[in-house]
């Protein structure tokens, strides 16, 4: 189910939070054990069942082998996490209802989105960015989704967005003899190592860009240079191991991808969740 890599999408929960002018603490506890205790695993597990990987994902280095039991266990958390959803706000149902959807789509052999690195990319840019943080933060300030649009507002998920867009082709970066062989044209496929590793710093780069100008707009611009601290890390392991890369095309591999992903989502988790109490 790869429950511990609902970890790094923990940001974008904590960046809500941050921000919403009031926290529903009821609704906080509930929208958060459905995003990573239900939504997130049913998710993973359902590509897990239809990906079949034998090779290394995300953080598991050695998958086990999937059943049908796999299937019918990420089917019955969604369904749970619908009536949890609607019992938090109807919007939350619905960006619930709509991330399943498409995190379906993404895998499923009818459709698979995998395919497409264009749809694929927005697919994960999209729900895992964006959407789930306008919905994060309207179910947990209890207000309406439709109302209090703003610039900052979209700008907000637009942050997110792009922290997820930086990750993404990276965890690909590994996969491109499977996924070549599978069939499956990732986005970090089309662009190949090097254009990978460009196309990563790109997003990460216009995520600050962002986070500059949201943290102006509002007048918090010191936790501006609170994120340049905390991606310190993240830009010299990022630095690091592309120059191995560049010397060293094999080191473009599951263990130092797993690095990069768990440096890059501690750093992000704890500068968002350091949000809430300063």
């Amino acid at each position: 189910m790869r429950f511990a890599f609902s970890f790094f999408l923990l940001p974008v929960f904590f960046f809500a939070c941050s921000q919403v002018p009031q926290v529903i603490p009821i609704n906080a506890i509930l929208t958060f054990i459905i995003w990573h205790f239900l939504v997130y695993p049913a998710s993973n597990g359902y590509n897990s069942y239809f990906d079949n990987d034998e090779g290394s994902i995300a953080l598991i280095e050695n998958p086990p082998e999937v059943d049908k039991s796999l299937y019918y266990f990420s089917i019955f958390l969604d369904i749970v996490a619908l009536l949890a959803a609607a019992i938090v706000s109807w919007s939350l149902f619905a960006a619930v209802l709509i991330y399943g959807v498409f995190s379906k789509l993404y895998s499923h052999p009818s459709v698979r989105f995998k395919k497409y690195p264009i749809a694929s990319f927005l697919i994960v840019f999209i729900f895992q960015g964006a959407c789930v943080y306008w919905s994060t933060y309207a179910a947990i300030s209890g207000l309406d989704l439709f109302t209090g649009w703003n610039s900052t507002f979209v700008i907000a998920g637009l942050i997110c967005s792009c922290l997820i867009g930086a990750t993404y082709p990276l965890t690909q970066i590994y996969q491109h003899d499977e996924d070549r062989m599978r069939g499956d044209h990732t986005l970090s496929l089309v662009l190949g190592v090097t254009g990978t590793f460009l196309f990563s710093a790109a997003m990460f780069i216009l995520a600050g860009i962002l986070q500059w100008w949201y943290w102006h707009n509002i007048g918090m611009i010191n936790h501006f240079w609170l994120f340049i601290v905390f991606a310190i890390p993240v830009v010299l392991y990022f630095g690091t191991w592309f120059l191995k890369v560049y010397r060293d095309p094999s080191q473009a591999n599951f263990k130092n991808m797993s690095r990069m992903t768990i440096i890059s989502g501690g750093m992000m988790a704890a500068y968002f969740g350091l949000l809430n109490f300063i």
